[in-house]
Parts: structure tokens; C-alpha cells; sequence
């Protein structure tokens, strides 16, 4: 795909659409001397040399990568309207897009009926269905995972909310049993699961802790931020595939929140909530007399707390979706191409002398740590800060991160270690991009290398 030979069509179809309208002279006071710009372009451009090649395979660190290129081009093509999706007056035509796309989000969770729409982040998406929780469940508190987000805390405080972390097993998921006896004290309201957390991808047991919203009469929000789109994985025939009891278990789910800016190849920032039952919009109710004036229709504003949203993000996700759609043959083949290399560099860390896998991945991110003498957190928390540095430092760079391990979680998996220190970084890999799939051995050579050269 030729990027610039599509934003050059972006351009000249803008205008062409402009010139209907009739001719103006642009005001003085916006006029820039061409000289000027290109200085200050030149100096722009220089900044953002000031980052790390999150495009490239090398680069296994957070959670980075460009959006497809039919992203970019209804981005920028959308962006020069520069429409706002809080209102149908603001934006038409990008909030048609979105009221569709947010409709094949729900289609791909299996939501029969939804009201959802898109937000700026994850941490918006993730308020919205916490501020519903309060209002259906007023004076009662969240639940969620010792491992979850650390915006559930922080939301639960925003609102005035108890928040309620539970311990998580020795693979990072929720502990029911854990759970189940704070539910017995009747001062939760909702319990948030996470499907791939974003520490180590872990997703919580959702379809098992189903049975406790029926015993406690608690709502069940999926923070699917992250992992969301993994859910096109569910029982796939391919070695990338995944058990589809958690997967198929969101559709029952009362709001799930997913990030296409994540996995959906979409720029920062895209977010989404969707709630099951329509009747949540409720609670968004309220007035704008200078707003909503040109339709009847529901505008996105009435159903968001956000008020001013680009329509642009709506108008990248829509075209990226008519090209890969949330499908297991669209977007399906792109996540299962990180998911194998996750598998794949799993195995080379198993029978690597020179690292240990921190645990079995279940999504495609990575987690592990350099073998050393003494085994202890202390000596893995140090040599680990080092491969990280050389890493990126080194004539032949890879870009990785590192994790904070407690020192029960760590001993909970590996148990020969000495417990030395309250907790160890490990290093974390993120493979993400599909390309990842075709570097994992030398990524893996790579890390081994530096890890040779420190033991």
C-alpha cells in the first residue's frame, strides 16, 4: 500500500468536496511564510528521531506499533473536516461510522443487542463502565485482580467507589475462591475480569466466574483492553488458537471494554465500552441546548461522559474494518501470527540455557529471565536491568521491557529461587506486530548473546 500515493487522493478528494461549497479567502492572520515552516518542519522532524523504532520486528517493548496505513489514510483524510463525534451536527458521516463499527466490536464479543461507542482510551472506557456500575449498584464497591490495571483503583477512586483487590493465582489470574469469599460480605457491586492483562497477558477464568453473578447478584465487566481482539483466536483449528470457554463467555457478560488502538491497528486514541443491555444510556441522560439541533436522532454525546471526540478515530477504524474486518479470516490472521512467535520464542526460552521462561504465554506477550548464579531475585533483578541497557545501547539493538515481580508471585512459579528481595524485574516482550513471527530466532539469539556476554 503506497501511503503517499493514498494521501495525496486523501487531499484532492477533501478538496474537490470543499470546492462545492464556493470560494474564501483564507484571513491573513493564518498565513505562514513558506520559508518559516520548512525551519520549523526541519527542527520537528529532528525531534521525533527521539524514539525507538516501535514499526520494526526488534522492537519487543511496550505496547507499540504504527496503525495500519488505512488508518493513517482515514485519519488524515477524515481529519481535514476535522469532525466531532459528540453530536450529529458535528460529525454526520463519522458518526454513522462509528454507530458501525462499534456494532461489529459487539458482533465479535457476540452481543445480541449493545450500546457502546468509542472513547479516547482504554482508562475513559474503563470509567464509563464503572460509573454505570455505581449507579445500578450504589454504596457497594469493584472488584478486580491484584494483577488488573491500575486504573481500576484509580477510577474507583475518582468516583467515590471501595475498590477491592483480590490475590491472583500462579498464573495471574483472579483467585475465585478468593473472590467468592469477599462477595459473601455483600460489598461488592461489580466484579471487573481481565482478558490478558497487561503485564504478562494473563486472561482470568470469566466463563467459570459467571456462576457467582447469578449467587451474589453482582455485574460482570471484562476488561478487554488489551486482549479483546484475541477473542477471533477462540478454539481456532491453528496452533495460535485458544480455549474458547473465557472468549465465548464476554457475550454474557454485562460491559466489556476493548482498545482498537491495541490490536485493532489503530492510532492512539481509540477506545471503546459496550454495554449488553441497552438500557444503560439511562445514566448518561442530559441536555446540551446549543448541541443537539439538527437531528432527532440519539447523538454519541448523550451516551458518553467524554464530550468533544475526534471523528477522525472513527472514520480509521471504519475503513481500516471494510479491509480487516474483527473477524477470524481479518483481524484474526494478523493477531495469530504475534501469538505463534509468542508460542514459538516460549519454546526456544525452554530449552535455552542462558534464560527461564517466567510463564507460559497465553496471549503474545513474553516473560523471562536471565539464568544466574546465585538464583537468587537479587541476582535476576540485576542482570535483567542490564540486558534491558545493552539491549538498546548495543551495536546491534533490541528494544525489550522489563516487569515487576513480586517475590510471591515469582517463588509461587519458580520455587528453587531464593527469596532474597521483595520482588525481581524480569524482561517482558510484547510481539505484537505480525512481523515479530518472522524474527523470533534472531531476537532470541539476540537476548541470548547479551546474556552470554554478562554470565
Amino acid at each position: 500500500m503506497d501511503l503517499r500515493h493514498w494521501l495525496g487522493r486523501a487531499t484532492d478528494a477533501i478538496q474537490e468536496w470543499a470546492d462545492t461549497f464556493g470560494p474564501y479567502e483564507t484571513h491573513p492572520s493564518l498565513l505562514v511564510d513558506d520559508g518559516r515552516l520548512a525551519d520549523a518542519f526541519e527542527e520537528f522532524t529532528g525531534r521525533l528521531k527521539d524514539n525507538y523504532p516501535f514499526f520494526h520486528p526488534r522492537y519487543a517493548g511496550q505496547m507499540l506499533k504504527p496503525p495500519h496505513p488505512a488508518a493513517v489514510v482515514g485519519y488524515l483524510t477524515a481529519m481535514l473536516i476535522n469532525p466531532n463525534n459528540h453530536a450529529l451536527d458535528g460529525g454526520p458521516a463519522t458518526a454513522r461510522m462509528e454507530r458501525e463499527a462499534v456494532a461489529q466490536l459487539a458482533a465479535m464479543f457476540g452481543y445480541e443487542t449493545h450500546l457502546g461507542h468509542l472513547t479516547t482510551s482504554g482508562t475513559i472506557a474503563n470509567l464509563e463502565a464503572l460509573f454505570v456500575a455505581r449507579e445500578l449498584h450504589p454504596g457497594r464497591g469493584i472488584a478486580y485482580s491484584e494483577d488488573a490495571h491500575y486504573t481500576h483503583g484509580r477510577m474507583c477512586h475518582v468516583l467515590g467507589l471501595e475498590g477491592h483487590p483480590v490475590r491472583t493465582d500462579s498464573r495471574g489470574r483472579i483467585d475465585l475462591e478468593a473472590l467468592e469469599d469477599l462477595l459473601r460480605t455483600g460489598r461488592v457491586g461489580t466484579v471487573v475480569l481481565t482478558a490478558g492483562t497487561t503485564g504478562l497477558g494473563a486472561v482470568d477464568p470469566i466463563h467459570e466466574a459467571l456462576a457467582l453473578r447469578e449467587s451474589y447478584g453482582v455485574r460482570i465487566h471484562v476488561d478487554a483492553a488489551y486482549g479483546g481482539f484475541f477473542t477471533l483466536l477462540a478454539g481456532a483449528d491453528d496452533p495460535a488458537g485458544l480455549p474458547p470457554g473465557p472468549w465465548r463467555a464476554i457475550g454474557s457478560c454485562d460491559s466489556v471494554v476493548v482498545d482498537p488502538h491495541k490490536h485493532g491497528l489503530q492510532p492512539y486514541g481509540c477506545g471503546a465500552v459496550l454495554f449488553r443491555d441497552p438500557e444503560a444510556g439511562r445514566f448518561y441522560l442530559h441536555d446540551s441546548p446549543y448541541t443537539y439541533f439538527t437531528s432527532s436522532e440519539l447523538h454519541l454525546g448523550e451516551i458518553s461522559l467524554e464530550c468533544s471526540r475526534a471523528g477522525a478515530s472513527a472514520a480509521a477504524l471504519w475503513l481500516t474494518f471494510q479491509l480487516l474486518p474483527p473477524t477470524p479470516d481479518g483481524l484474526g490472521r494478523v493477531l495469530a501470527a504475534g501469538r505463534r512467535a509468542a508460542l514459538e520464542w516460549a519454546d526456544l526460552i525452554i530449552a535455552s540455557e542462558l534464560l527461564d521462561l517466567y510463564q507460559q504465554p497465553e496471549l503474545d506477550i513474553v516473560t523471562y529471565f536471565p539464568v544466574v548464579e546465585p538464583a537468587s531475585l537479587s541476582s535476576i533483578d540485576t542482570a535483567s536491568a542490564r540486558i534491558l541497557a545493552e539491549g538498546m545501547t548495543g551495536p546491534d539493538p533490541v528494544f525489550l521491557s522489563t516487569f515487576r515481580a513480586s517475590r510471591e508471585a515469582f517463588t509461587a512459579r519458580h520455587t528453587e529461587l531464593t527469596a532474597d528481595a521483595t520482588d525481581a524485574r524480569i524482561l517482558r516482550s510484547v510481539l505484537m506486530k505480525p512481523e515479530s513471527e518472522h524474527c523470533t530466532g534472531d531476537i532470541h539469539a539476540r537476548v541470548e548473546g547479551i546474556a552470554r556476554a554478562f554470565g
